[in-house]
């Protein structure tokens, strides 16, 4: 709850009352001596300074915040909040000034109740005129001097009157109220010892009514009129001070009295405040409550293992692992986003252990990679109970819809819930589609106003005049800079300068920037655009690709902030001009647009697994084409939530040689994060396919059955090759590897024994079983405290190339050394992309590989480890927002067609095609529950 900080006149009253004595406190004058509440008040805040920067050094990044509410527009309020704001400072606190008008009275009480759940404040104070909204809580500092005393307070309020009244009386005085009604007053006033007067009416009282000798607590403020002063007024107190200094004994001046005090009460209760908050957090140890799974036999389709489980509301786990709220945007019950706030206070906190999941050269049906994640992180936290994050893509809808299914994981290891992990989640991938056709629809656009309009006209379209004056846009400014034309004045420059500035002269050859769909519609493929009459005839061919192939999709997953991401999307190459030169988003005065569609979907989006751990779930660029790897930002935010201690499982697309090298080389190039670990998964139908044994695909040929999923452990040997190789690569980075051999049922004993023997033999630094499918964490156990002890040892992180080589030297060193070819050809087109892209500055850029995921090789059909090829390179494109260069490798028979950017949809339902094949044979086939594959 929050704490109503003691910083009204009772706090600072009662602090005087007890200072009256104080060593240089007092400063004779006249008849009164002077309470000198500036010095007290200096004092005070001189020792909460050096608190404060204890609490900072204690908890790096750690700032006290009070939160100051005010309600209207009153002079007095304006100047006390003025006074505060500029305390704060001097003491180290982070004061937050909040207006409302007069009239938000549910406004305010929402204010209130939000600055409540901001673990950054750790006070509040209201100013509102007229009614307060809260009693003081006692400060509780009094000397027996007051016991046995006559009190007088003048004024009833609740901020000030009221409090001083029962704090009075609680410390033993015999206290009377009286206000600006009270019959005789002058007659009451003259019975105190001690006078407080807080009626907020100027010099109200008046010095005749004193009682000679008394305490006289003025805790007014008031404006009157001066004609000596430069501003015509001048401030006095409810007391008439020359008169009252007479006969009082001590007297507080106004200003110079209570003001200070309460002043130095608000700084104090907030560093009180701050500091019972930081006896409570313990930043990196979570209180987290886990779920118990319910495992039956057989396992169940993942949907319905998914819909047994009740998600915790994640706002309780958001809360769970250190999060503020203030730093959780709620999508319901069961997903969130983390604004990059979180990032920027854990800014001080140490990362956890940072792990990679990626897998050997995979069957098409994948060898479990997302569920490995998924099982071992559930290990890690609800069996270990380490502090754990897993970090994974959002999957697209275009596989989702097709044979590949969803990407949440499978059977006991999955993300909850998986409708919403799979269909929409928060938008993310819906506002790059947006963002993306944004793109499309001005490059188009700028080619047909080009083509239809002089230059005059094009340039008064793009500078309009408002008002009768023509300005340029900031970004129109850049342009300007980039075509080195110094000039900010429209009207000075050139015919020859206009047509430079308001031509891009796009070549519509060269457009590399497409449509986007996140759905698998084939007949979008290839199009016609620009058909209607009023495009006069300016037709083109283009096409769509899937929304996750988009180039805002790699921004996104290798940004670092919401700066980075604005420059990197201005920075996306569109086309060449028709003199070769590269026109980008900038140029096409659209960058800013991007940046407030993209603003949501930069923050991560929260969700849990079945076991109640921490998942984020950010960015899903595809493999090939990109790096394919969730988003930098995620992990960073994720490696601050866990705390030196703890551990972050991120996965890698593809196998080792397409998501590890791109995660190594491109992403932690980028992010400037080291990974401790490698875990490598492996399958023993996989490796019976590398060792020579049948292709695993759909639909399976029932002769080859026996091959596949009977005990065969001279086709694991042979198919040994694969995974050793994928070994090496991991190694050749300097990170240890873990081999997690993810079992079937139809796998045999000696089978898994034979793999984990030679992953040891060969270089991992250990090898274990993995039942996570059916059995949750419990079945990742032993991978789980492998990982530990692997993030213990030793290791010696480098990356594989520098980037001031040529392109075709850095391809090559990856062709080499990750793919095992003897060399690389780089076709006509590859070569001279390769010369155009060095020319306009983009050689030193790191290298994407946009190669079949099913061979090391070009040649999907060349399994184990090739050796004696030379990888061909047809082509090489850039993303240079994103910031890498991707070589399109093979001829365009052998190659994945990148422009489809998504699966095969099979023509007919498979329960059709093997009717009635045993439904559950199929699901251990397979590896995952037979519902997802029987579909068409």
């Amino acid at each position: 709850g929050w704490v109503v900080p003691r910083c009204c006149g009772g706090s600072a009253t009662s602090t005087l009352l007890v200072s009256i004595v104080g060593s240089g406190l007092i400063k004779a004058m006249a008849a009164a001596a002077v309470l000198n509440g500036k010095v007290v008040s200096a004092q005070i805040r001189e020792r909460l300074k050096n608190e404060v920067t204890q609490m900072k050094e204690q908890v790096p990044g750690f700032t006290p915040g009070l939160a100051i509410l005010q309600v209207g527009e009153r002079d007095d309020s304006n100047l006390y909040i003025n006074v505060k704001l500029k305390a704060a400072e001097e003491v180290g606190i982070k004061a937050t000034h909040i207006k409302l008008p007069r009239t938000a009275t549910e406004t305010e009480v929402s204010s209130l109740k939000s600055q409540n759940k901001t673990k950054t404040s750790h006070g509040i104070r209201s100013y509102q005129p007229g009614d307060e909204i809260w009693s003081l809580i006692h400060y509780g500092v009094f000397t027996q001097a007051i016991s046995n005393e006559h009190a007088v307070v003048v004024g009833r309020s609740k901020i000030v009157g009221a409090p001083m009244h029962d704090l009075l009386l609680w410390n033993n005085a015999t206290v009377t109220t009286c206000h600006s009604k009270t019959a005789n007053l002058g007659e009451e006033v003259n019975k105190g010892d001690i006078l407080v007067v807080a009626t907020g009416q100027p010099e109200m009282v008046k010095g005749e009514w004193i009682k000679p000798g008394a305490i006289v607590i003025d805790c007014g403020i008031n404006y009157v009129s001066d004609d000596t002063k430069s501003n015509g007024r001048r401030i006095v107190g409810d007391v008439a001070y020359n008169e009252a200094k007479e006969r009082a004994g001590f007297i507080t001046p106004v200003p110079g009295g209570v003001g200070p005090m309460t002043v130095a009460m608000l700084m104090q209760s907030t560093v009180e405040s701050a500091r019972r908050f930081l006896e409570k957090y313990k930043p990196g140890k979570w209180n987290i409550q886990y779920n118990n799974l319910n495992l039956k036999t057989p396992v169940p389709s993942d949907i319905a293992i998914s819909r047994s489980c009740k998600p915790k509301p994640i706002g309780t786990l958001a809360r769970e692992i250190g999060l503020f709220s203030e730093e959780v945007e709620l999508y319901g019950e069961t997903k969130a986003k983390v604004l990059l706030s979180a990032l920027e206070r854990l800014k001080h906190q140490p990362d956890g252990k940072y792990v990679v999941v990626t897998g050997i050269t995979p069957t098409p049906l994948g060898e479990g990679k997302s569920t490995t994640t998924i099982g071992l992180v559930q290990a890690l936290g609800a069996h270990l109970f380490q502090n754990v994050f897993a970090c994974v893509r959002q999957p697209s809808q275009g596989p989702t819809f097709g044979i590949k299914g969803g990407a949440a994981g499978g059977g006991y290891s999955q993300v909850i819930p998986m409708e919403e992990f799979n269909l929409h989640l928060t938008g993310d991938i819906h506002a790059i589609t947006a963002a993306n056709n944004l793109v499309a629809a001005a490059i188009d656009a700028r080619i047909f106003h080009e083509l239809t309009q002089t230059d005059k006209a094009l340039f008064n379209r793009l500078v309009p005049s408002v008002n009768g004056v023509k300005k340029f846009s900031d970004i129109q400014i850049r342009r300007l800079r980039r075509l080195g034309i110094e000039k900010t004045d429209p009207t000075t420059l050139t015919d020859e300068e206009i047509n430079r500035f308001a031509r891009l002269d796009i070549d519509p050859e060269t457009i590399t920037w497409q449509r986007v769909l996140d759905t698998n519609d084939r007949f979008l493929r290839k199009i016609t655009i620009g058909q209607a009459p009023t495009e006069k005839g300016h037709t083109r061919t283009a096409q769509f690709d899937i929304s996750v192939a988009s180039e805002i999709m790699a921004v996104l997953a290798l940004t670092s902030s919401l700066e980075d991401m604005r420059e990197r999307l201005g920075k996306m190459v569109v086309a060449s001009s028709k003199k070769g030169e590269p026109v980008s988003a900038e140029d096409l005065g659209v960058s800013g647009a991007l940046t407030v569609l993209m603003k949501d979907a930069i923050k991560p989006n929260l969700m849990q697994t079945l076991e109640g751990t921490p998942v984020f779930v950010h960015a899903g660029p595809f493999a090939n084409i990109a790096h394919g790897n969730s988003s930098i930002i995620a992990d960073r935010v994720a490696l601050k939530l866990v705390g030196p201690e703890g551990f972050v499982v991120t996965e890698a697309g593809f196998g080792a040689d397409i998501g590890m090298e791109k995660f190594f080389n491109i992403k932690c190039r980028y992010s400037g994060l080291r990974p401790h670990v490698v875990v490598l998964v492996a399958t023993v139908r996989a490796l019976k396919m590398h060792g020579g044994g049948p292709t695993v695909t759909l639909p399976f040929d029932l002769t080859d059955l026996s091959l596949l999923f009977l005990q065969n452990l001279e086709l694991v040997e042979k198919g040994f090759s694969n995974l050793k190789k994928q070994i090496e690569n991991a190694r050749m980075f300097g990170v240890p590897v873990v081999v997690a051999v993810n079992a079937f049922k139809t796998d045999t004993e000696a089978e898994l024994d034979l793999i984990i023997r030679l992953a040891r033999e060969h270089g991992a630094f250990d090898a274990v079983k993995c039942t996570h499918w059916a059995e949750g964490g419990k079945g990742a156990l032993a991978l789980a405290q492998a990982v530990q002890r692997a993030a213990q040892a030793p290791s010696s992180f480098q990356l594989l190339y520098d980037l001031q080589l040529p392109v075709e030297d850095k391809i090559r060193i990856i062709a080499q050394k990750i793919y095992g070819a003897d060399d690389i050809e780089l076709l006509p087109e590859a070569q001279h992309k390769a010369e155009v892209y060095t020319k306009q500055g983009f050689g030193n850029l790191p290298i994407c590989m946009a190669k079949t995921h099913l061979s090391l090789s070009h040649n999907p059909e060349q399994k184990g480890v090739p050796t004696g090829f030379v990888l061909p390179i047809r082509d090489i494109r850039a993303s240079v927002g994103a910031g890498f260069l991707y070589p399109l490798v093979g001829t365009v028979s052998e190659s994945i067609h990148l422009q489809e950017g998504t699966l095969k949809v099979w023509p007919v339902s498979l329960q059709a095609h093997w009717d009635p094949f045993p439904e559950d044979l199929l699901k251990y086939i397979v590896g995952v529950s037979s519902e997802a594959f029987l579909q068409p």
